[in-house]
């Protein structure tokens, strides 16, 4: 319940999601990534993707706090549809938003897994990983 009030809370405001940020939320749903509860790992996932997905300071400190190493060895033949949603959508947040662009030494650790997820029937599987490619490749360089 306190992870699906904290998701909530995450998906409002800039204020509010800083708040979540400010009280080490962060570090606590990484964590909730290795949960043998598939139901609390979509959880953390879909708090995360909030979090990332609110600005440039908000995706890298999800980014630093290695959720890259969290939500990899998730993606497997095994994962159900929803929670594979979720985290190509988490994905894409991750890769979202410049000035500055996330850190690319990170990003590119995704990028195997974005380049077979094109292969997927599920549109909006497809749809979040083409927009994860997208984020990385856009260079004003």
């Amino acid at each position: 319940e306190a992870a699906w009030a904290l998701t909530n809370i995450a998906s409002g405001t800039s204020d509010q999601t800083r708040c979540v940020i400010e009280h080490n939320a962060v570090l606590h749903f990484v964590a909730l990534l290795q949960s043998k509860s598939i139901n609390m790992a979509e959880q953390a996932v879909w708090a995360l993707g909030n979090i990332a997905g609110d600005g440039v300071a908000a995706r890298d400190i999800v980014i630093h706090h290695n959720v890259i190493d969290g939500i990899l060895p998730l993606i497997n033949n095994e994962t159900p549809l929803s929670f594979l949603r979720n985290i190509v959508w988490l994905m894409s947040n991750l890769c979202r938003n410049k000035n500055p662009s996330p850190p690319f030494e990170q990003v590119r650790r995704l990028l195997p897994v974005l380049s077979q997820l094109l292969l997927s029937q599920d549109i909006q599987v497809l749809a979040d990983a083409c927009w994860a490619l997208s984020y990385v490749t856009d260079d004003d360089k």
